[in-house]
């Protein structure tokens, strides 16, 4: 699916209104940590809201479950560590029996994002979007410092690694975020002359 049918999925909202870093967001399959470090220019950290493990049920039909099969259930931050911003909420399963136990373990018991363990432990991976979709913040908005009607936009999507699915990410992030802050000592105007 290319970028332009799956920004097409995005009922309700004109994505033409969307900042070009959202629509990254929205449609990439690199990880967003990386994108939000070299957008920002701060270093990104993972900060755990919730994290325990739970049976596999119907209701994780997603994954492809095995009845009883034991599942991570994982809600975090992506938080610039010098500005305390949090850039994205997401919420992932993982089918932790579906992979390796050092990968397991560190997932457990760090604060390392998903996709520098994928790069760490190098797990081919392939990412199946399965929603894109544009919401009231609700329950999330306190995470963004924002009025709950405000909108969020959010993408679910499956993680396959040796033909199996193995996690299935959704990430909630700001229609907007403020502006990247400047540089000490060096004005916007500045790194646009330096770009010329």
């Amino acid at each position: 699916m290319s970028a332009i049918d799956i920004l097409g999925k995005l009922d309700g909202l004109d994505v033409n209104l969307l900042g070009s870093l959202q629509r990254v967001l929205l449609v990439t399959d690199g990880t967003l940590t990386e994108i939000l470090e070299a957008y920002f220019g701060e270093r990104i950290a993972l900060v755990k809201v919730s994290q325990r493990v739970i049976p596999a049920t119907a209701l994780h039909a997603l994954l492809n479950p095995i009845p009883g099969e034991s599942l991570i259930e994982r809600k975090i931050l992506l938080q610039g560590t010098r500005s305390r911003t949090n850039y994205v909420y997401a919420e992932s399963l993982v089918a932790v029996d579906r992979l390796a136990p050092s990968f397991r373990d560190q997932l457990l018991n760090s604060d390392t994002p998903l996709g520098r363990l994928w790069l760490e432990h190098k797990l081919e991976t392939f990412k199946q979007m399965h929603e894109v979709r544009c919401g009231p913040a609700n329950s999330l908005a306190h995470y963004f410092e924002s009025g709950e009607k405000e909108p969020l936009l959010a993408r679910t999507y499956r993680v396959f690694s040796g033909g199996r699915v193995v996690m299935i990410i959704s990430e909630y992030f700001p229609v907007a975020y403020r502006e990247a802050p400047e540089v000490p000592g060096i004005g916007r105007s500045a790194l646009a002359g330096a770009a010329r």
